[in-house]
Formats: structure tokens, sequence, C-alpha cells
């Protein structure tokens, strides 16, 4: 796979990267709300193969096209299957032309200093290692921010910038997530700390290094238009975060330079029971409105 297309296609590709990512704990909500109830799986094997026959219709959709959709974050056991005969990062880019990441963090510590930070992570080698075998691009790692915490917020920030510096250390490109609650009480004070903590610390941990940053759609319009200003920054793009389609679209399309990198707002209206038909048009017409509040900076 040629790593100089993947890089000129996430850093000036019109479009949204796709978060196909749910993990452990999220895959049961996103089943769920897919018309799959727990009582139709008995073990974690079960549930994972029913989600990554999800994943599969969505990537297989002519709908999931490189026409609107330049990259896909995958959860870590997607990264090793398979499609149609091929692994599913060779799929993704060679037949579809989007660029594959994959999700490494292990999930969330127990907050503290109003904030969750990342699980130590000991597979991180391994996992880095297997992604640069299979073609992945890039990484995820998600943290969260639940209060305008100074003292946590640095520590988030400062453990995302020490897990990206492995990452860029292997060959990967890495998508720093350090999300804001969207209930958080203190949410536009939390992102004002957070932006500036990022604006102090990216210049000095990043020189001609590449990396993007998965943000919060923030309280104020074009709040984070200086992070995309960075030498190092290739593209700042925006989690739902619990936002419904409409109102993360709404708030999207306000903010010039952010794209989209939606999971549930993405997947809501997917059901397993839709004909093919029925879910080829319900993922259109969501990816529709996705891309144009991403590149047209409209919502209809």
């Amino acid at each position: 796979m040629n790593k100089q297309d993947m890089a000129l296609r996430i850093r000036d590709g019109a479009g949204y990267i796709a978060a196909l990512d749910q993990s452990g704990g999220s895959t049961p909500t996103a089943l769920a709300t897919y018309g799959i109830s727990p009582t139709a799986y008995s073990s974690d094997s079960e549930m994972f193969a029913l989600m990554h026959a999800m994943r599969s219709r969505i990537m297989t959709s002519p709908a999931f096209s490189s026409n609107q959709v330049l990259g896909a974050i995958l959860f870590d056991r997607t990264m090793d299957a398979e499609i149609a005969g091929v692994s599913v990062p060779t799929y993704l880019w060679q037949e579809r032309g989007i660029v594959p990441f994959v999700k490494i963090d292990e999930g969330l510590s127990p907050l503290v200093d109003g904030v969750q930070l990342m699980r130590p992570m000991p597979k991180l080698p391994a996992l880095l290692a297997r992604a640069v075998e299979r073609g992945v691009y890039g990484t995820k790692a998600r943290s969260v921010i639940h209060s305008a915490n100074a003292i946590g917020i640095s520590s988030i920030v400062d453990q995302q910038i020490s897990v990206a510096e492995k990452v860029l250390k292997s060959g990967l490109v890495p998508i720093l997530e350090p999300e804001v609650s969207v209930s958080s009480d203190d949410k536009s004070e939390a992102e004002i700390i957070l932006r500036d903590k990022l604006l102090e610390s990216l210049t000095r941990y990043f020189g001609s290094e590449n990396i993007i940053l998965k943000l919060t759609l923030p309280d104020t319009v074009n709040f984070y238009k200086d992070l995309s200003s960075i030498a190092c920054v290739d593209r700042v793009v925006a989690l739902s975060g619990g936002y419904s389609l409409k109102e993360a679209c709404q708030k999207l399309a306000l903010n010039d330079t952010m794209i989209a990198s939606f999971s549930r707002a993405l997947l809501d209206r997917l059901r397993v029971d839709q004909s093919d038909e029925e879910f080829d048009a319900a993922l259109q017409d969501v990816s529709d409105q996705i891309y144009a509040a991403s590149v047209k900076k409209i919502y209809a």
C-alpha cells in the first residue's frame, strides 16, 4: 500500500473519516441499536462475529464510497479480519480507496482530577507491529475530559503525546482524541484549557512529524481553528460525542476547518432487518449529510 498516496488523501482529500471502532464495552450498545439484542449471542466471540458482519455490510455497501469517505477507523479485531478473502485494511484501500486506521487504546481508567486517562497499554508494541504489517496508515487513542480541571487536562494531553510518539516511531500516523464530554457542566471552560495546552505542547513535541486531532465539537464556533494551522497537524476531525446526527452536522457545518469522524451519528439509522436497498439508502442519506457538513459546510 502506498503510504504517500494515503497521506495526500487524508491531508487534502474532501470527505470525512468513518469511526467503525466500537470495542468490547460499546459493542453491545451498537448491536442493540442495529437491532441485535444481547440474547442473540452468548459469548464475546459470537458478539464480535455479529459486529464484524455489521461492519462488513457497511464497508461493502456502495454508499460507503471514497467519493465521500476518506478513511475508516477499525477495531483491532476488525483489522485482523477479512472481507472477500482479503484483510480488511487491504480491502479498504485497494478495493475502495479508503485509508485504514486502527483503535489502539484499551479503554479508560477511573476518574481522577476530572478526567479519564487511557488504561496502560502493554500490548501496544505488538499491536503497532501488526498494524504496520497489515498496511494500516494510522492509529486512534481516546481519553475523556469530564470537567475543567487544569491538572487533569494537562495529564490527558501529556499521555496522548506520549502514546503518539510511540506510534510515530513505528511508522504510523496518530489520531489524538482527548474528548471533552458533551455532558460536562463546564464544557466551554474545559475546551479553553485543552486548546491552550495543545497549542503550547504540539509544536514542542512534533516538528516535521504529522498528527491528526480528533476533538469534540466546540461550544464556540471555529474555536479550534488555530490548531489546524499548526504545521504538524494534518487534519482536525470532530467526534459526534453523543449528539444526534442533526445536532452534530449543524455544529460541524459552522466550524470551517473541521471534518467529521462520527461513529454513533453515522450508524444510528442502520438496522439488521433492512433490505440491502433500504440499508444502502439509509447509509447514503447519512453519508450525504455528514459529507455536506464536512466539506460544503452546509446542513440541509
